[in-house]
């Protein structure tokens, strides 16, 4: 016997176990290109007034999570407003998806509390929760419309038809699928496809939206277009979005704010500009885009001082061997052992006569890949400005790359 889902829960495949349904809601998109190469500083002003006036819409209390003896969140705290773009990034294994999964209500935390808008749901079902889940692969009905799939949720709650219908007509519109009502599934583009389960996910309005890396599965391309456009939805829609990935373009380019995860704790939280700029330790360094670190005795030989250092590669310029330095900037000797041309930009492996080596980064304003690739071998001098030698903390593993 299938068994009505409450309010609050989506609706993508419904399976029956022990007497119970279980609602799986999954999702790929496909939107309009924008490009992005940076991340951007959002205005604050917004994201203050709404953490002073409201109150958050999720907060974890000392969360902690183990299975057996593997702790897989350690004492959690954290607060995420109203209507805020949030993002939880981090390699695998990091404790994101277990603090997703917790916030929905599909795994129990041992200990610590959890609260939806001030209310405490450590103890509530999943489909008792005001939160959807979206995950990376979708599923819709092949023997239904478009129009069908995206009602399927309000039907099965019983939703009176005119409220239906509005709310059908609202849905599509937002994501740019006016007039594909009376369409199947296998008469649409993998793209179109995609944006019929995002909009069956939004049409039940949820007041926070779960996204556990719903973009993983697509091309670079199609992935780039998206994420714009999903954050522009979010606006437009006005509600919650928790947003988990290992990707740390998509987690900069979309957040409001952003949590790096390591080892079940949150090494660093903050705007993207923050944790990319002013990373707070040497593993944020590391995950968060490329860095480079002067530590120990090329530390003390380059910045004449010891500590642990971080410098990104578009900080640093390639000059002549015997380039003056000025008052306010760092200059090391070193030599061109590698050269990788990337089209907008050129990669410059160099090796310092400290020992170490660092990455510069630069464009290609006037380059061409001959010219770039003819510098392998060269002496050079890198100079950066003194500012973008940032102290960070020893803190965290080294990062690993994902399997």
């Amino acid at each position: 016997m299938l068994l009505d889902t409450p309010r609050g829960s989506s609706h993508r495949s419904r399976t029956v176990a022990l007497g119970r349904t279980v609602t799986v809601t999954r999702i790929r998109l496909a939107l309009p290109f924008t490009s992005f190469r940076a991340p951007i500083d959002r205005p604050s002003a917004g994201l203050a007034a709404r953490a002073a006036a409201s109150t958050p819409a999720v907060r974890m209390v000392a969360v902690e999570k183990q299975y057996g003896n593997v702790v897989a969140v350690a004492g959690l705290d954290l607060e995420v407003l109203d209507g805020e773009f949030f993002s939880m990034l981090g390699p695998s294994g990091s404790g994101k998806t277990t603090t997703l999964r917790m916030i929905a209500g599909f795994e129990r935390p041992t200990a610590g509390r959890i609260l939806l808008h001030g209310v405490d749901v450590t103890d509530v079902p999943p489909f008792d929760r005001d939160v959807n889940t979206v995950f990376q692969d979708y599923a819709l009905f092949p023997h239904m419309s478009v129009g069908e799939n995206v009602a399927y949720g309000l039907v099965v709650r019983k939703v009176p038809r005119a409220e239906r219908q509005a709310r059908l007509t609202e849905a599509l519109r937002m994501v740019r699928l006016e007039g594909y009502e009376e369409r199947r599934p296998a008469q649409l583009s993998g793209g179109q496809r995609q944006r019929v389960a995002l909009a069956r996910a939004l049409v039940n309005r949820p007041r926070v939206l779960l996204l556990d890396e719903p973009l993983g599965a697509l091309d670079l391309k199609l992935r780039e277009e998206m994420q714009i456009e999903l954050k522009a939805i979010q606006q437009q829609v006005g509600i919650t979005f928790i947003y988990v990935t290992h990707d740390q373009e998509e987690a900069l380019t979309m957040s409001d704010r952003l949590a790096v995860f390591n080892q079940g704790r949150i090494e660093q939280l903050g705007t993207p500009a923050e944790v990319y700029e002013q990373p707070a330790t040497r593993f944020v360094a590391g995950f968060v885009g490329t860095s480079n670190l002067l530590t120990g005795d090329v530390a003390m030989q380059v910045l004449g001082r010891p500590g642990t250092y971080t410098i990104r590669p578009e900080k640093i310029r390639l000059a002549p061997a015997d380039a003056v330095v000025g008052q306010d900037e760092t200059g090391t000797p070193g030599t061109i052992r590698d050269v990788v041309y990337l089209g907008p930009d050129t990669r410059y492996i160099v090796e310092l006569a400290a020992g170490a080596r660092l990455v510069v980064t630069q464009q290609n304003l006037a380059t061409t890949s001959t010219e770039a690739l003819a510098q392998q071998g060269t002496a050079v001098r890198l100079v950066w400005k003194r500012q973008h030698e940032l102290p960070v903390a020893d803190g965290g593993a080294p990062v690993k790359e994902e399997e």
